[in-house]
């Protein structure tokens, strides 16, 4: 009988890519056109308008918000996280976006949430649509903290070109946070 010794860096390999297939569970991956992700993009809204009274101001101020309704984040040493939703300007469908992100560390555990990001300057929203790869970053303000309570938008946070709110988490895994992740424009 042979044995299989197995490498840590195959090891590694091996759990990013099953966490990478574990994540893309239920996002809608394999899905034909933009309805099923028009259509949760239409209830994600509705659930974060009815639950967070002060986002309705945002989006009538925003230039455009991308709403991804269902990102699953899974981690057990590496994690990742993958999600699919779509860019709204004038409450127009006008692109549709993935979001990947990995990470390392300690980790374990597995969730899901909801977030919009509002572009709250023309230039923010340029930039994002004409960027091949776009990464969030530390400079996001939070209207929404990643425990669900509702933060209000003060004059500062108004100002800043790119708000996030992240809500309607469920699973196994503390915080939700968007720093580092990566969307891209997709053709559903």
């Amino acid at each position: 009988m042979k044995t299989v010794q197995m490498s840590r860096r195959s090891f590694a390999v091996g759990a990013l890519a099953s966490v990478g297939v574990t994540a893309a569970c239920g996002n809608g991956v394999g899905s034909r056109g933009g309805t099923l992700i028009d259509a949760r993009v239409d209830a994600t809204l509705q659930e974060m308008y009815r639950s967070y009274p002060n986002t309705v101001s945002l989006a009538q101020k925003a230039n455009g918000m991308l709403v991804m309704p269902l990102v699953t984040e899974a981690g057990f040493g590496f994690g990742g996280a993958f999600g699919r939703g779509a860019l709204r300007v004038n409450d127009v469908t006008v692109d549709y976006y993935s979001l990947v992100k990995g990470s390392g560390g300690l980790q374990i555990g597995a969730q899901q949430f909801a977030h919009v990001l509002f572009f709250m300057t023309e230039d923010a929203l340029v930039d994002f649509r004409r960027s091949p790869g776009w990464a969030a970053g530390a400079d996001l303000e939070y209207v929404v903290s990643d425990k669900g309570e509702s933060v209000a938008a003060d004059t500062t946070t108004v100002l800043s070109p790119v708000l996030a709110a992240v809500f309607a988490q469920a699973g196994l895994r503390i915080g939700a946070t968007l720093e580092g992740t990566k969307y891209t424009r997709i053709i559903p």
